[in-house]
């Protein structure tokens, strides 16, 4: 019996703690430092796979890689929409994707990462938690996306793009 593949949005984001209690943008205003972000959303379930780094390099995008195969059944195909960033495009990540031909890498046109779905959840954290949010340190914010994750997932949905004003439509 064949499995049906597993396709996942994968996207990075950047985010930067800053102190509590100074309102972001201001000259009083400080940053923690950066944090990136990895997310694997599955299309089909909306459940995401999240992992905060120091730094986004193609062997954190490869780690990243190698979590998303152990949490699927071996064998599985396993489709991964990314984004051009160069890390995704490395003699690292070429040479684990030959020791797991189960995955297939498909990249989105330049400037088209809006079609990646994980960008749609990407926003979604930026204004649930994020924008306004209070930081003590990387550690405090990579705690609260950690959290943030959990408790999408349980109630997770598949995103469904909808154009709803069938007048504004191009003919």
């Amino acid at each position: 019996m064949k499995r049906a593949p597993f396709k996942l949005s994968i996207g990075l984001i950047r985010f930067y703690p800053f102190r509590p209690g100074v309102p972001s943008g201001t000259a009083l205003s400080f940053r923690h430092g950066t944090l990136s972000l990895y997310a694997a959303l599955e299309v089909s379930s909306g459940q995401v796979l999240g992992k905060t780094t120091q730094r986004h390099t193609s062997a954190e995008f490869v780690a990243f890689l190698a979590d998303v195969v152990a949490t699927q059944p071996e064998g599985k195909q396993i489709h991964v929409i990314a984004d051009n960033l160069s890390a995704h495009k490395t003699k690292a990540v070429a040479e684990f994707l030959a020791a797991h031909p189960n995955i297939q890498l498909h990249y989105t046109p330049t400037y088209s990462s809006w079609l990646n779905q994980v960008e749609i959840w990407f926003s979604k954290i930026q204004r649930d938690l994020i924008t306004r949010g209070i930081f003590t340190s990387k550690a405090d914010l990579a705690r609260k996306i950690a959290r943030y994750i959990k408790i999408h997932n349980k109630s997770a949905k598949p995103f469904k793009w909808t154009y709803p004003n069938t007048d504004r439509r191009i003919r």
